[in-house]
């Protein structure tokens, strides 16, 4: 029996960065009737290139197909195959500086779309999720991700708990953000090796992930709110951490 899957994804930035990442699993392209502008002719060139069936459909049927999606008048079917993804054992391996982000039981796809785009631009090395408290790459994590669904190695694991105590015997120090803590995130110590952890929305991290940090750290907030949405907060926490590994 095939492992093989095929899921739709849409919008211009993600059926771009399937295209330019993994044209061979580009199965077929759809474009709405009527829309022939540059980003459009864009995709058209990439299918073209990696012999991809491009289809121009009416907006009935697009929307049909993507129901309320924003799909922005593209959208493709692409086949997922379990041997694309990458082992937590194998991003370890990596010598010398490396960048982990992982999501506690982020739920909305939003937020994780928007982890990872930000992820890609900090050049975090993977984001590791648990498979049983986490969406997955869905169709809108792709759409918001703009692209780094495909860039940025997604891994989901079993055990969280159990990920991060194999993280911390590769030498890997792991930050946790945490509202009641007394120490800054601009005070921690340069390492090479850093993860991030990030809790769920409202409720934060689960108290095994708490336990398994080595360190827990607060975003220092001048104005009147309380807390940050995930995704603000990771941007924040990641580019900080990325500019202590690049001075330590």
């Amino acid at each position: 029996m095939s492992k093989n899957k095929n899921e739709l994804i849409y919008g211009i930035h993600a059926v771009e960065s399937a295209l330019k990442h993994r044209g061979e699993d580009v199965l077929q392209l759809w474009v709405l009737q009527g829309r022939k502008d540059n980003r459009v002719n864009t995709l058209l060139d990439l299918a073209r290139k990696n012999g991809v069936s491009v289809q121009s459909i009416s907006a009935d049927k697009m929307k049909k197909k993507c129901s309320d999606a924003t799909h922005q008048g593209v959208a493709a079917d692409i086949r997922v195959s379990k041997a694309r993804q990458m082992a937590l054992e194998d991003v370890l391996q990596k010598q010398g500086a490396l960048l982990l982000l992982i999501l506690d039981e982020v739920q909305d796809p939003h937020n994780i779309g928007a982890c990872l785009r930000t992820a890609d631009a900090a050049g975090v090395d993977a984001v590791i999720v648990s498979k049983n408290r986490s969406p997955g790459i869905t169709p809108v994590v792709r759409k918001v991700a703009c692209g780094a669904a495909d860039a940025v190695p997604f891994i989901q694991v079993s055990n969280l708990a159990r990920a991060m105590e194999t993280i911390r015997d590769h030498d890997v120090w792991i930050i946790g953000t945490a509202g009641e803590t007394d120490n800054s995130l601009y005070d921690i110590n340069a390492s090479q090796r850093m993860a991030l952890v990030m809790g769920a929305e409202g409720k934060g991290m689960r108290r095994l992930t708490r336990e398994n940090c080595d360190e827990l750290v607060y975003i220092p907030m001048r104005g009147s709110v309380e807390s940050l949405n995930v995704s603000v907060a990771t941007g924040i926490s990641l580019f900080e951490i990325r500019r202590k590994i690049d001075a330590a």
